[in-house]
């Protein structure tokens, strides 16, 4: 039997945004992981597949990656979650409201691929003053948090003509789901509020639709956020200043190099955290222990949920049993042949694979992760969570 590990269990990633009455600054939401007993699976010689004969050096053909077919199916903890989440990587600040022009000019910078422009400025709400932006919801959807962008019921009032409000705002204006509400700003409106969520973005109170953003005058395309991952910052912010000129401010939110530790330590890892952060150390020298800490939480809530997935993957890693014949290993000193069932196996397997795949540098991470599972949406969600991960641990 091997040793009990202890899982742990985040909270969805997110995205920073101060702003309004002309300053606007842009920083991260940190989290708090919580460290839940979770017990490995046991390492019996009978439940483990025969050991490849031979590994090949490098990955499978695309469509063979340990969790291929995975898409729009159900995740741990998640439920039927939403698939096409957007990391914003710079966001532009104009207060007197961005051209159509403008937005239409940054959509074509080089390796710019999303680019998303936002409402918004301090109305008055139940006696208060309150921030808030007015979106395109099918749009905005995309550029929230997955447990937001998953509730469907929320896009559906949003969409309908109800106004959202963050989680934290609701107490303080006394909602009630259903109620109509009086939101004043250069006119009045009465909206139905839809409900609370948290939309990654600090300092904003509620979400209104474009059409009510333009009843209340808010200042129209106020900000706009960029998604230009395969650009180096340097670069992407100097593209934009100089379409913008010495108008609006930039302000970079892609996250720092992600860390890499590759001092591996003597004995066998008592936790997750020690197994990912000894995995990437032994099989994969250059990438960050974080991204296997995501993926674990991603496919299988730390082995909370092994499968099998409806593609056929399981484990706490989500391989695939023809994937698992040639990649996975024995390690930690675990018995027999190698177990796709035990986290003291798989983890190690999976950084094994990310390597081969490119996963040691920087520049070749997310191709890497995007052969452990062929989905874009995965791989921003997967480096949104390791980023978090990186905040709270270094």
């Amino acid at each position: 039997m091997s040793r009990p590990l202890r899982r742990w269990v985040p909270p969805p990633a997110a995205i920073a945004l101060r702003a309004w009455r002309g300053a606007v600054a842009f920083g991260a939401i940190a989290v708090t992981l919580a460290a839940v007993p979770l017990a490995a699976a046991p390492s019996q010689a009978s439940s483990r597949p025969p050991r490849a004969a031979a590994v090949p050096a490098v990955p499978e053909p695309p469509g063979a990656g340990p969790a291929s077919g995975l898409a729009g199916t159900q995740k741990a903890g998640k439920g039927t979650g939403f698939r096409q989440i957007i990391l914003p990587d710079l966001a532009v600040i104009e207060p007197h409201g961005l051209s159509v022009a403008q937005v239409a000019a940054l959509r074509k910078l080089r390796g710019v691929s999303d680019v998303l422009a936002i409402d918004g400025a301090s109305i008055q709400a139940r006696g208060r003053q309150v921030n808030v932006v007015g979106v395109n919801p099918q749009q905005f959807r995309s550029w929230t948090p997955l447990a937001t962008a998953s509730d469907q019921r929320l896009w559906t009032a949003l969409a309908g003509g109800a106004f959202a409000a963050s989680s934290d705002v609701v107490h303080q204006l006394r909602l009630h789901t259903g109620a109509r509400y009086q939101l004043t700003g250069a006119a009045s409106l009465t909206m139905p509020y839809g409900g609370a969520a948290s939309f990654g973005i600090a300092g904003v109170d509620l979400v209104v639709s474009t059409a009510a953003s333009a009843q209340l005058g808010l200042i129209h395309n106020v900000a706009a956020l960029i998604s230009a991952p395969g650009v180096a910052m340097t670069t992407l912010k100097g593209d934009v200043r100089k379409l913008l000129g010495r108008g609006g401010s930039v302000v970079s939110l892609r996250e720092p190099r992600l860390p890499v530790d590759n001092t591996a330590s003597p004995g066998k890892p008592s936790n997750y955290i020690e197994l990912f952060r000894e995995s990437a150390a032994r099989y994969c020298p250059g990438m960050s222990w974080t991204v296997l800490a995501a993926i674990g939480q991603i496919e299988s809530g730390d082995g909370a949920n092994n499968g099998p997935s409806s593609a056929g993957a399981v484990g706490p890693m989500q391989f695939l049993p023809s994937t698992w014949a040639v990649w996975g290993i024995t390690a930690f000193g675990e018995p027999g042949p190698p177990n796709i069932m035990d986290p003291y196996d798989a983890v190690p397997s999976a950084a094994r694979y990310l390597c081969a795949a490119g996963a040691g540098s920087p520049a070749g991470l997310p191709g890497a992760i995007f052969a452990y599972n062929h989905a874009t949406w995965y791989v921003s969600e997967v480096l949104a969570l390791a980023r978090e991960y990186a905040r709270l641990y270094g």
